[in-house]
Parts: C-alpha cells; structure tokens; sequence
C-alpha cells in the first residue's frame, strides 16, 4: 500500500498544483465568491468521505429547527436528475439523493433541497421558501462560489487529515492548509471516553489557526430498527447468532465494531460509496443471507443505504427482505457540546437578515 502511494505521487503533485491553483484564483478573488444575507453553515471535509457529514448536519438540525425555519441543501449526490429540486413527499434517493432523502424523511419541519450549482440553489430557495432563516450547506467544503458565514470542517478521529495525501496517493480533495478557511474543526467518531491527553495531542497535530475552535464528538446508536415493518420498529439488540451487513458508505467500521456486541458473527458486504442498489444485488444479498447456517439471524444495513431501498425500480424485491438499520446520532465530549452550541448560535442570531 505505501509502494502505491509512492508510486502515484506525482499525480498527486500534479492535482495539488491544479487545486491549489483554483483556491488562489478565490483568494485573489479572480474567481467570485458570493456571501448572503442570511446565516449560511457549511459542513464539509478534506477527504473524500466518511467523516460523518450526515449525522452532524442532522445535529445542526435538531438544534435549530425548533425555533427557526432551516433548510438544507445538497448537491444529491448518486441522483439521477440534475438541476434544483425541492423535495416532496413522493421524491426518492434516486431523485434527490440519499442524505437529502434521510433528512426528508426525519424531519418534517426542515425544507429539503439539492442543487449541484451551490449558488444558485441559494437563491432559488429564497425565492421559493422566503420564510428560511438559516440554510445548512452539505458537503460544500469545496464550493467555494459561495462563501458561508460559517465553516464547519470534519475530520476522522482515526484518519487526521494531516497525516492524509493527496488524490490518488490518499483520500484528500485539497492540500492541508486549505483547513485554515474553517471557523470550526470537529474531530469525530472519536471513543466515548477521551481523554485530555490524547485531546491536546490532537489539537496540536491539527494546527488549528487562531480563530478555529476544535470540538471532540462521538457516535451514538440508536436502536435497530426495521426498515419496513413499523409495528416491529424497535429490536431489542439481544445476541445474535449471525448479522449480515451490507453497506455502501465510505468507513463502515465504527458500525462494525457496534454490531460485534450483538452477535457472535458478522458478515459484511462492502460496496462503494453511495453506491445504486440493483435487483441483481438484492439477489445476491439475499442469498447470502439465506445460506447462514442459522435461524438466530439478521439483516443490517445503515440508515444511508436504508433510503436507497426505498426506489421504485427495486421495491418489489427489497420490500420481501427482512432489511434492519441502525440509526445513529453524534453528541460530543465534555464541554464540548455546550461551547459548540454556544458558538452555532451566536452565529445564528447575529446573522439574522432583516425582513
């Protein structure tokens, strides 16, 4: 793996020079970057993925939703249409992407929208949801055409983005020091138990500017849920002889380690990222998880991928499997929680656009 890294390490010169090149066109403000009248919060990364963007948009969202009218907006990412789409009640992942669905379909207060063209998305749902106080941007670290009010930037607790490389010699999109545009850094999926040794340690690795804060936060699980049989919703987490997960997320591990409490066996079967769910793969899981030699069994996937079932293309056969998920929350370390939900809503308030 290391030979590999060495090896293509010119290509990642190369695709840091052409990056960096862009985020000096927007330093230099050659490139516009537009900034609006309204409190904007960004969440984003590095890397390619799997820093837990979802779980703690879903954070925001829950904090604020109760007293002010949020909207989210995404790019869609794995949809197949294009272009601006408010989410409605009959979209599916296959339309709006599956975190705009996940959210869709959890929060019946929040305004759900995707767009791939960031800025225009923006002023589209001002037009059609003038009522919006707050907009939370999803995975925009990188659209640098709009200029959020606040930056938040994730990084996993068990792969830094400072001891990361470049694509394709590692996972990141863009050169270290373009940390330094976030107001806020969170460290995540870290233990439950941290302690201020291995904090400080941290912090210091990162390098954190004089005006970013850095939080600490953890996952927290919820329980197994049934993704079609609401009478059934909650299963209590006994001991299971054998659990089947499937998963197409970028780091599955943390849910891997979690179901290893529940079971003496896990199987699990690994697709890319956001990946489409075929019949052909609802097929092949489906056997696989019939030939478990054990009737003491279970079928697992995350909420993510959960959403990504739910397309009509496949529903007559996904419907017919006995599909669970596990929900998950992020909260964060000591006081932690309470400065960062200080800081979102100093933000916030001192940001509200007059009307």
């Amino acid at each position: 793996m290391e030979f590999l890294k060495i090896l293509l390490l010119p290509l990642a010169i190369f695709y840091g020079l052409v990056v960096g090149l862009r985020n000096l066109l927007f330093g230099w403000k050659i490139l516009p970057s537009e900034k609006f009248n309204l409190p904007v919060i960004s969440v984003g990364n590095l890397s390619t993925g799997g820093t837990g963007k979802t779980p703690h948009v879903e954070y925001l969202i829950r904090l604020l939703s109760g007293s002010l009218k949020v909207s989210s907006l995404s790019r869609g990412y794995g949809r197949k249409t294009s272009g601006f789409i408010a989410a409605a009640e009959n979209d599916t992942a296959t339309t709006i992407g599956d975190e705009p669905m996940q959210y869709l379909r959890k929060f019946d207060s929040l305004g759900v929208f995707v767009d791939e063209n960031r800025r225009r998305g923006i002023k589209t749902i001002l037009n059609v949801s003038p009522e919006t106080e707050v907009i939370l941007l999803d995975d925009a670290f990188q659209h640098r055409y709009v200029k959020p009010g606040l930056s938040i930037l994730l990084t996993d607790y068990h792969k830094l983005y400072c001891n990361d490389y470049l694509l394709p010699s590692g996972t990141l999109r863009e050169p270290i020091k373009g940390a330094g545009r976030a107001d806020i850094i969170i460290v995540t999926k870290t233990p439950t138990v941290l302690s201020p040794f291995v904090r400080r340690k941290i912090t210091n690795d990162l390098r954190p500017r004089l005006h970013q804060k850095v939080y600490f936060s953890f996952i927290k699980y919820g329980k197994i849920q049934s993704l079609w049989k609401e009478e059934c919703s909650f299963i209590p987490e006994k001991k299971y002889s054998h659990i089947l997960l499937f998963a197409g997320i970028a780091n599955p591990y943390p849910l891997q380690d979690q179901l290893k409490k529940y079971c003496n066996e896990l199987t699990t079967i690994q697709f890319s990222d956001h990946h489409q769910y075929t019949l052909s793969d609802l097929e092949w899981i489906n056997k696989k998880f019939n030939d478990l030699y054990s009737r003491n069994k279970l079928l697992v996937t995350t909420e993510k991928d959960a959403m990504r079932l739910i397309n009509p293309e496949i529903m007559d056969k996904a419907v017919h499997m006995p599909v669970h998920y596990l929900p998950i929350e992020v909260d964060f370390h000591n006081g932690d929680k309470s400065d960062f939900d200080e800081q979102i809503w100093n933000y916030v308030n001192k940001n509200q656009r007059e009307r």
